[in-house]
């Protein structure tokens, strides 16, 4: 099948060429794309930032309608709504295979799971080990959309800190109604850190307590350590990834979190684009991030 694709070569755009779907497979579902989000890391691909994806991985935050489904798969039917973490969500048409999928309610940018599902790993990957630590004191590091989602994953998984505190500048009147916003760290060292920020604040200010866990879920520029004082502290570092085999648990955390209203992400789908006529302004506007921009998504029609 012949079909769109938008995909970038790093060269600061994306553009849309002509793709050849491959027929599903058995193992996998045909979707027809409904909505796709604008991912930051589309955005650093675009920009050059690491090396760009072969044309059948651009989009990965995918919420489609299912047109074909393989004679393996159970538990979903022509028509079904779904969220997908398989690419290209970029495409009209793509393919999506075993466990890279969830059946969603409807078509609202809600239900695109795969960003939320990020924040849901970063506490769900190394969730004993954060839960062995609930009794000392937790710093969240950042307080855009994944850390408003890691941070009520952890009220949701019940896990209870001494102290609990978020430290950044985004979305000030969400987190003042939780009360655990704040300008600086209060403590000189915290037992869990989750850092969801792109700078290096860890090790600069030395926040992390002897038998810390230091979750890192952002990119970093290059650190310089000799790791001596980490190794010293008997430390723990973590990195959540998608490509973690749980993820697809962690989907459906959110998918059911979302539903019953336990996790509300609706107010960070700042803008929707117009897949035939805003497609360029959504990866422009993902760039360069107007005032009041949180996160974007294409639409088809």
């Amino acid at each position: 099948m012949k079909v769109r694709l938008l995909r970038t070569y790093g060269d600061g755009k994306f553009v849309e060429e002509e793709w050849t779907k491959p027929e599903p497979t058995d193992d996998e579902i045909e979707v027809k794309a409904v909505m796709t989000g604008v991912c930051r890391s589309d955005i650093d691909m675009m920009a050059g930032k690491f090396p760009t994806l072969p044309a059948h991985m651009n989009g990965h935050e995918g919420l489609g309608i299912v047109t074909r489904v393989g004679k393996n798969m159970m538990n979903v039917s022509v028509g079904d709504y779904v969220a997908t973490r398989g690419e290209p969500a970029y495409a009209d048409y793509y393919n999506v295979r075993k466990h890279e999928f969830i059946s969603v309610p409807e078509a609202d940018p809600k239900y695109i799971l795969e960003p939320v599902a990020c924040g849901v790993n970063i506490i769900k990957q190394q969730i004993d080990m954060i839960r062995g630590k609930s009794h000392g004191r937790c710093l969240i590091i950042g307080s855009g959309f994944l850390a408003w989602v890691a941070y009520n994953t952890i009220k949701l998984e019940y896990i209870r800190f001494e102290t609990l505190e978020v430290w950044g500048n985004s979305n000030r009147e969400l987190w003042n109604k939780e009360g655990v916003l704040v300008s600086e760290p209060s403590l000189d060292q915290y037992d869990v850190i989750i850092d969801i920020r792109e700078h290096d604040l860890v090790l600069k200010q030395n926040l992390l307590a002897p038998r810390g866990l230091w979750v890192i879920a952002a990119e970093k520029d290059s650190i310089t350590t000799t790791f001596g004082q980490l190794l010293w502290n008997a430390n723990t570092i973590v990195m959540p990834s998608p490509r973690h085999p749980g993820f697809i648990e962690a989907m459906s955390n959110a998918r059911i979190w979302i539903k019953t209203n336990n996790l509300k992400v609706d107010t960070f789908w700042s803008k929707c684009y117009n897949r035939n006529t805003e497609w360029q302004q959504a990866f422009g506007d993902g760039l360069n991030r107007p005032q009041g921009y949180s996160r974007g998504y294409i639409k088809w029609d």
